[in-house]
């Protein structure tokens, strides 16, 4: 197995193999994010990374279940070298459970309905979409080079395609002024998704970054825990996403939350009000850990 600079993936892929179609990010706009920076975009050679899987399959066996192909945004990849990949996947681990990837909305919204029903059969599972807000003015800021209508589309086609969706928010994404936009705007999202999941993260200022800058010269304030914790109350009690397994467990969250929405929401919304009471925040030492 061969890897490029910083390897990336989300929590769940822990025990996945991770495998490069993709180095780096194609846009690698965002003002908040710090990843993929030392790397220049390319899609990698296609024989290279079936080379690579042959070599995973001579160190682990043909027994694999899980694969996620990294880096950023393996969907901007032509669909019939997706294919490709896809079906030699297939063919050395028969055994294979899940492929998942990464997948920017813009790159979901050029593939055609046709193009990812084949995607599906040939074993795509799941794509990971970051899409940070529901606020446009948000994600305007942040240059996510998608509206929140480009978001709530692009997911839907992949649904459509029975291709499971995995959404990313960002707490504390819009800054003190636009806490209540964020969260409201964001629950909006989600409930016109219903995504399998979602999670959301808690914004960790990258030394580097353009918000980062912002946040030094004084254009950008972060949000405390106390005000971290009423920006996800208030997200809670304005969605409405029947069957949404939730997760806010990231290793920056200030709150740990488990549930699956709508059934578990009364339960977390308790959890984050008692937290508020007690007033009993991961500590700030310990988020990233």
């Amino acid at each position: 197995m061969r890897y490029e600079g910083m390897v990336y993936r989300p929590p769940s892929e822990a025990r996945s193999l991770i495998v490069q179609l993709t180095i780096g990010c194609a846009r690698n706009t965002c003002t908040f994010c710090s990843m993929y920076k030392e790397k220049r975009f390319r899609v990698r050679n296609l024989e290279e990374v079936v080379e690579d899987l042959r070599s995973a399959k001579k160190a682990y066996g043909s027994g694999i279940r899980r694969i996620f192909l990294a880096d950023g945004d393996a969907l901007v990849v032509k669909t019939e070298d997706l294919l490709y990949i896809l079906k030699t996947i297939r063919e050395l681990f028969p055994r294979v459970e899940r492929v998942t990837a990464y997948g920017a909305p813009l790159d979901a919204l050029q593939k055609t309905p046709q193009e990812l029903g084949l995607l599906k059969k040939a074993g795509l599972d799941m794509i990971y979409i970051g899409a940070e807000s529901g606020s446009d003015r948000i994600l305007t800021d942040i240059k996510k080079q998608a509206t929140a209508a480009q978001i709530e589309a692009a997911c839907l086609r992949l649904k459509e395609a029975q291709i499971a969706v995995s959404v990313t928010l960002i707490s504390g994404l819009g800054g003190k002024e636009l806490l209540r936009e964020h969260a409201v705007e964001s629950a909006k999202l989600i409930s016109a998704i219903r995504p399998e999941y979602a999670s959301i993260l808690t914004l960790m200022l990258e030394p580097g970054t353009p918000l980062y800058e912002q946040y030094r010269s004084g254009n950008f304030d972060v949000l405390t825990a106390e005000e971290v914790a009423e920006e996800m109350l208030l997200f809670l009690e304005n969605t409405d996403s029947e069957g949404t397994v939730f997760r806010s467990n990231h290793a920056s969250n200030y709150i740990s939350l488990a549930g699956t929405m709508n059934a578990d929401t009364p339960a977390m919304i308790a959890q984050i009000q008692q937290i508020m009471k007690s007033r009993r925040y991961k500590p700030e030492g310990f988020r990233g850990l």
